[in-house]
């Protein structure tokens, strides 16, 4: 009988095949999701409702990114959630197998090549790097030495038109007190080898926007992530007569999504030249806020878009002297709930609440743009329920539906994926942009476009 080692063990993993090893595990216990490049066998496997992705891998590695991934989900940071691991596997005949890690599968996650399958715009581009470098200067910040930046140890999800970055392999990781400037130059040297590659991987395969260049993009990578660390670490001197831009400081950190816990101000002895420096900095401020406020757990740029949306409700109601927790649960009573409540049960595993009231802000600008007035929320919500979301993908992973989307390119390995038709790219659900129209047809969906509408409006 294999060992389980598990903070919260499920124990309807005790039924999974381990006597057998992972790359022969029977097809009707796996489940067939994009997954990056590993060095390991890895599978994704269902129990229940949960989905749980599997890796088979030397005991005290499995032990050691076990560890680490307990300590980063303790410190906050986005990583996928470990589960378990499982030791003393035996096969049938008697012979010695390796130990499995056990997380759980992230929802409303992609690798990158899912993501580039397709091909992806400049702009899309750019906002996975963003998530990249937020995600490095995070981990940093918590003293996490990667070891092993790459593009296929991440996770994007979607945030409110941007994206989410996490870790999924913490197997070379260390946890330090504080990173020296040499580590975090090892790392930043890991990622220009691994992420060029992998660039350059993209580029031969011809899912490149032919205007990206490999080079340029790492490079890009190095020099925002180097920006981005001066704003969370550098002292900055200034006089007396300069005090608001302590001010300054700290709300440029909240803007980018960290906190300030503590600032370090000294002054000279003539009381003429002071220095700041962010003592303690965290990522999640706006996050935290609305979770404290209405219990919604979101990404950053979700929190933020949100939290503004209530300040709006807050002016609309006229209760700025009000207390914000109260103000807060009528928003969430009167706006978001019923906006969310609209969306038809077929249609839930679209998208997640948070990025679908986020959408309806978005489609409630462009109608009030095209009708030059103030849209109702509910009615902005319902003409986004009718126009956009019923063509949506399910980005939520349809169980249900696996074993109707066509033939597997694997029988033995579905997380592989489904049989590609010859003629057809595989289609990538946060990237389609469909063909170009024509000279004489408009588009799609013309309130989509604000250039269209702004340039229309200035024809008429």
């Amino acid at each position: 009988m294999p060992r389980f080692l598990s903070a919260k063990p499920d124990a309807r993993l005790i039924t999974l095949p381990w006597e057998t090893p992972l790359a022969e595990w029977p097809e009707e216990s796996l489940v067939a999701l994009p997954r990056g490049i590993s060095r390991h066998v890895v599978r994704f496997v269902r129990v229940g409702t949960d989905v749980y992705a599997v890796k088979e891998v030397l005991e005290h590695l499995a032990r050691h990114e076990y560890r680490l991934l307990r300590d980063l989900t303790r410190l906050d940071t986005p990583s996928v959630q470990p589960v378990g691991v499982v030791t003393t596997r035996i096969d049938r005949d008697g012979g010695p197998l390796d130990p499995i890690l056990i997380t759980k599968h992230l929802q409303f996650s992609l690798p990158y090549r899912s993501l580039f399958s397709r091909g992806v715009r400049q702009d899309t581009v750019n906002r996975l790097v963003d998530a990249m470098v937020v995600l490095l200067a995070r981990l940093h910040l918590i003293g996490f030495l990667w070891g092993d930046v790459s593009l296929s140890n991440t996770l994007f999800r979607r945030d409110a038109g941007s994206f989410a970055a996490y870790l999924v392999d913490a197997e070379t990781g260390e946890l330090h007190d504080q990173l020296s400037d040499g580590q975090r130059e090892h790392d930043l040297q890991i990622a220009r080898v691994n992420l060029f590659g992998e660039f350059c991987d993209l580029e031969a395969g011809g899912l490149l926007d032919a205007n990206l260049d490999p080079l340029t993009l790492v490079q890009t990578i190095e020099s925002r992530y180097r920006e981005l660390w001066l704003e969370l670490t550098e002292v900055e001197e200034f006089d007396g007569s300069e005090m608001h831009r302590i001010e300054g400081r700290v709300r440029r950190l909240n803007a980018l999504g960290f906190d300030v816990a503590e600032l370090d101000i000294t002054t000279d002895f003539a009381g003429s030249t002071i220095r700041i420096q962010p003592k303690v900095v965290d990522a999640g401020h706006h996050s935290r806020r609305l979770l404290r406020l209405t219990g919604l757990d979101t990404e950053e740029n979700q929190a933020r878009r949100l939290l503004n949306d209530l300040d709006a409700y807050r002016a609309r109601t006229d209760q700025q002297g009000a207390d914000e927790s109260i103000v807060a649960h009528q928003w969430l009573t009167n706006r978001f709930e019923p906006v969310v409540n609209l969306v038809p049960n077929e249609m839930r595993k679209k998208l997640e609440p948070a990025e679908l009231y986020h959408e309806v802000l978005e489609h409630r600008w462009f109608m009030g743009e095209k009708a030059g007035r103030e849209i109702p929320i509910s009615e902005a919500a319902q003409s986004y329920m009718d126009d956009v979301l019923q063509n949506l993908p399910d980005e939520q992973i349809a169980l249900s539906a696996m074993e109707s989307m066509g033939p597997l390119a694997n029988p033995f390995d579905p997380s592989q994926g489904y049989v590609d038709d010859e003629t057809d790219k595989p289609y990538d659900p946060w990237e389609d942009a469909g063909e170009a129209p024509g000279e004489d047809e408009p588009p799609a969906q013309e309130y989509l476009d604000i250039a269209a509408l702004r340039a229309r409006a200035a024809r008429g």
